[in-house]
């Protein structure tokens, strides 16, 4: 602070050390008329930053403003303190801890000169003269931690003469000059001369000399060792300053480096029977969501607290961990669903539970938001259930930190300028509408960013908008949507049947231009889908654009980039595409990120939340993510789209079954909700499993495809006999799966998981020769039909007239190479969700073929879903 010519000289000597040894220093300069509010800002946006390990304050401070400087000393975050002057650095000095603590960088240096001369310093007797708070005290403390015998003196100690003649070890700290006697001083004695002073010098031509506290010509013919002044302490001092610093960076990688995490994992207080899943989270009492990103080794920048249990991740965390191993990547999935459920949510909470709070690795948990339309629904939520949840679930199954609400107002915004945009044409000529797109602004016209990329898709490379023609005017301004072809449709996260299908643009201000539309739940909007599948703000905004809404009358795809709404969506989701991190009831972390359905989309959780949970856990560690539905839909999409596009490379597939949902698929009597389930779910019924189970073989033959070990998790229910329990178990080794165990984590939490989490571990360490199911560069029906017959089990597939013109449309189009994304019931195998167990022999109906652009993929609409 201020322009100090000293300051300024200590400044440039401590710059040039650090340029010398390839540390990066800057001088921060604030003016004499800074205040101490100005000073306090700076220091702690210097706190915050990661990329600074060390920073001093160089004192005094020069402003005209008063300023407390204990304050401001005390302002540095201790940790970051290389100066050591912070309260709580000296007092950790004062208690011994030496290892935990920076120490002032002129004693450090003082002691690091004792050193030197191989002297030991342990029983000898030494004086301090001086005790302020940057040499004399920590002086003291140094040396008392270093096994001396220390007396300090001062200005008022009257027998200063015989305590120096009584020190072996002599540090003189008093801004007095040469105020040390030479014949003070005991023969053979160690002197540390600390003092700067000037004194009148004739013979120089300032006119002064810089001298120490210590009489250097007389002390020296008694001393042992003698520091000169000037180039004695002050050397060391700097010198000091920069070991702190690199002290400092030391401890950080240390700190944040991924490894074993020191993390605190809640204990259970189990119950029988087991409590109600809300009773079971609200016993819980979560550590607070900064210790949780702490004990991940996030810092505390890339931390945005909502609250005391969520926050957003920022993604700079990524880009600071690019450079480590990652983890092994587990997905749970499950056989065909059926309403007697499966449990895979609970399953990849309990897995999680046993690797980290009983097992002691490194794990998160990569799952799904909800939708409040399941939420609210029969299905209810996805936090787990039992003793294995994600808490508080009241917190994840409703509004989180508003990434389905950002999406409906995205996806809404697309919707509006459609119509928008189609009234406008409809109403104005050419001219009218190229002024309100490219407006004069005192009096120039400037085309933006996304104006030049839609000229240049147009074929017209020019820059000026005075230079357009007639007819380059016309082509740019009009899309020319029709009206039929419209995809895009507006969203809401609430089950509200009378929105499916409705009527747009009856109010008089629309001038009759109506049209029929209709309402999708919001989760299912590609924006959706675009965030899961996105690898950062940039290739996000990339895929917005590139979503297509609808077609020109001329059959030219209209996307979000010709509409100009591509900034807007960005912006409105900017917050949104940072992962939220919540916890387990055993206190192990939990990304919770996207929520795309399975049927209609890919049905999995974000690939950043992915790739982030991999660097945090590192080489060693495990992310546990889980794939929606069954493994020949969510799975299958978790491999050839999600996969496919992050370039991650799973290690271990868990398949989750339960003996109740195998007898569904072994011909079971359907259920009703509210209703006593039949016998032959509560009674023991061999043969009835073991016709189930061609479900399970088939499924684990379906993660075997890609190349992946299966571990079969049988979550077991009270109703489940030994026997029934064994079979399942038995058949699923027989069908080729790595290992099958029974669980009990709903009823135990991690511990009726564990041996699950042994499982898991033993397959990751097997080989994974990964693939995928199919080439992109086939033809689109090519890969319809690989997915129906190698996944579904069908025998062909049958394309109605509609998906054939599709499949034409879209591969003149360019998106014939686009991953496939099946639109099917999950239900069954195969089209019909009557169909259980595993049939064959089918042929697949394709109604339709739609493209998701921005996301990446085509989905085909198979039979009514």
């Amino acid at each position: 602070v201020g322009n100090r010519d000293d300051s300024n000289l200590y400044i440039n000597m401590k710059l040039k050390a650090a340029a010398e040894i390839g540390i990066s220093a800057n001088h921060i300069k604030l003016p004499n008329t800074a205040t101490e509010a100005d000073v306090l800002k700076c220091i702690a946006s210097l706190n915050a930053d990661p990329a600074v390990h060390g920073f001093i304050v160089q004192l005094p401070l020069d402003s005209d403003k008063p300023i407390n400087t204990e304050k401001i000393t005390n302002a540095v975050a201790p940790e970051k303190d290389v100066d050591g002057l912070s309260s709580i650095n000296a007092g950790k000095l004062s208690r011994g801890d030496l290892g935990d603590c920076f120490i002032p960088c002129t004693p450090k240096g003082c002691m690091e000169l004792i050193r030197q001369t191989g002297v030991q310093v342990t029983g000898k007797r030494a004086v301090v003269i001086g005790r302020s708070k940057i040499v004399g005290a920590p002086m003291h403390d140094l040396l008392l931690w270093n096994n001396a015998t220390v007396t300090t003196c001062h200005s008022k100690t009257s027998t200063l003469a015989e305590e120096v003649g009584k020190a072996d070890i002599l540090v003189v700290a008093a801004g007095k000059a040469e105020m040390v006697k030479g014949e003070w001083i005991k023969p053979g004695a160690i002197v540390i001369d600390c003092g700067i002073n000037h004194v009148p010098d004739s013979t120089k031509a300032s006119g002064k000399r810089v001298v120490g506290d210590v009489a250097y010509n007389t002390a020296k013919e008694k001393a042992s060792y003698i520091t000169p002044v000037p180039g004695g302490v002050g050397p060391m001092t700097v010198a000091m300053l920069m070991q702190s610093t690199v002290e400092s960076a030391q401890r950080f990688l240390e700190k944040f480096q991924p490894g074993k995490w020191a993390i605190q994992y809640n204990q259970l207080n189990l119950k029988m029977p087991v409590p109600s899943d809300i009773e079971i989270s609200r016993s819980c009492v979560p550590k607070p969501i900064e210790q949780v990103a702490s004990e991940v080794g996030l810092l505390p920048d890339e931390v945005e607290p909502y609250g005391q249990t969520k926050a957003k991740v920022q993604l700079s965390s990524l880009n600071r961990l690019k450079n480590q191993p990652d983890g092994k990547y587990v997905v749970v999935t499950g056989i065909t669903p059926t309403p007697l459920g499966e449990g895979k949510s609970t399953t990849t909470v309990g897995l999680v539970q046993a690797l980290g709070a009983h097992l002691h690795q490194n794990v998160f948990a990569c799952v799904r938001q909800p939708s409040q339309g399941p939420t609210f629904g029969i299905k209810g939520g996805a936090a787990g259930g039992g003793y294995c949840q994600v808490v508080p679930m009241e917190e994840f199954n409703l509004h989180l930190t508003g990434d389905i609400h950002a999406i409906t107002a995205a996806n809404n915004l697309v919707a509006a300028a459609i119509d928008a945009r189609m009234f406008h044409e409809l109403t104005q000529s050419d001219q009218a509408l190229y002024n309100r797109l490219v407006p004069s602004v005192n009096g120039v016209r400037k085309f933006s960013d996304i104006q030049i990329r839609r000229l240049q898709k147009l074929g017209i490379n020019k820059t000026d908008p005075a230079a357009l023609t007639k007819e380059e005017i016309n082509a740019f301004v009009r899309l020319d949507i029709d009206p039929s072809t419209i995809t895009w449709q507006r969203v809401l996260d609430t089950n509200d049947r009378f929105l499916r299908k409705i009527t747009i643009g009856q109010s008089p201000t629309e001038k009759g231009f109506s049209r029929t539309a209709q309402f999708d739940i919001t989760v299912s909007s590609e924006i959706m889908a675009v965030l899961a599948l996105a690898d950062g703000l940039d290739d996000m905004k990339k895929r917005f654009g590139r979503m297509v809404v609808a077609s020109s009358k001329k059959g030219q795809p209209v996307t979000a980039d010709d509409l100009g709404v591509t900034g807007a969506l960005a912006v409105l989701m900017k917050d949104a595409i940072k992962p939220n991190l919540m916890q387990t009831l055993e206190g192990t972390p939990v990304f919770v990120h996207a929520g795309p359905f399975a049927n209609i989309a890919h049905g999995n959780s974000s690939v950043l939340a992915d790739k982030i949970a991999l660097k945090l856990v590192g080489k060693d560690g495990f992310v546990v993510t889980e794939a929606g539905f069954g493994a020949d839909i969510g799975m299958e999409k978790f491999f050839d789209i999600k996969c496919r596009y992050s370039g991650l490379r799973p290690h271990v597939v868990v398949l989750v079954a339960t003996v109740r949902a195998l007898k569904m698929h072994g011909g079971g009597p359907a259920v009703t909700a509210g209703v006593p389930l039949p016998k032959e779910y509560t009674e023991e019924n061999l043969q009835l499993l073991a016709n189930g189970c061609s479900n399970l073989n088939k499924q684990i033959q379906n993660a075997r495809l890609f190349g992946v070990p299966v571990v079969v998790a049988v979550n077991a229910f009270k109703t489940d006999t030994k026997a029934e329990l064994a079979l399942v178990v038995q058949k699923a080794k027989e069908a080729g799966a790595f290992d099958a165990v029974e669980c009990t984590h709903w009823a135990e939490g991690g511990k009726g998981a564990l041996a699950l989490a042994r499982a898991v571990q033993r397959a990751s360490q097997a080989p994974s020769n990964f693939r995928f199911l199919y080439n992109v560069e086939l033809p689109v029906v090519d890969k319809i039909r690989l997915i129906a017959q190698q996944v579904y089990g069908a025998r062909d597939i049958e394309l109605f007239p509609e998906a054939q013109e599709k499949v034409v449309v879209y591969t003149k189009q360019g998106f014939g190479n686009l991953p496939i994304c099946m639109a099917k019931t999950h239900l069954s195998l195969s089209h019909d969700p009557e169909q259980k167990g595993a049939p064959t022999g089918f042929v697949l109906p394709i109604r339709d073929v739609r493209a998701s652009v921005g996301a990446g993929f085509l989905y085909p609409l198979v039979g009514t879903v």
